[in-house]
């Protein structure tokens, strides 16, 4: 098993109670106070994870086709905490798509392994969006 320094740790407990709070914030029907608290327990995590100076690099809006991402995602939270929770979220999650684009393919090919999310994603009309949605297309046959 792979040992954490204790500021990773602190970064994944950070990360996690943010998508907890973000999750609920969905949930409780776009509350924006836990939207808020979940973007800044998410975006002060990071950095404890990764480092400081890897994370302003992932959010620099300088590199190759980073800029829009970027862009849109610090707008969304700005927007989140402006109190304009639903439009928002969908700013932030349009920006996440394009700041992951090159990523998504890789994590589509990971969840059709997981054992209940695979089949899910093999019905024929989900699978269609998903690889139109991240250019992944895997080859093997739907289970």
């Amino acid at each position: 098993m792979m040992m954490m320094g204790d500021n990773t740790r602190i970064g994944v407990l950070m990360v996690g109670l943010g998508l907890l709070f973000l999750f609920l914030g969905i949930l409780l029907f776009f509350d924006s106070g836990l939207l808020a608290i979940g973007n800044i327990l998410f975006l002060s995590g990071i950095p404890f994870i990764i480092g400081f100076k890897q994370t302003l690099r992932f959010f620099d809006p300088r590199r190759k086709g980073k800029a829009r991402g970027v862009i849109f995602f610090f707008f969304g939270i700005f927007l989140v905490l402006s109190r304009w929770a639903f439009t928002g979220i969908i700013i932030e999650i349009i920006g996440m798509i394009q700041m992951f684009a090159t990523f998504l393919p890789l994590v589509v090919s990971f969840l059709r392994d997981i054992p209940y999310i695979g089949p899910l994603l093999s019905i024929p009309v989900v699978r269609q969006v998903i690889d139109k949605l991240s250019g992944a297309s895997d080859r093997r046959p739907p289970v």
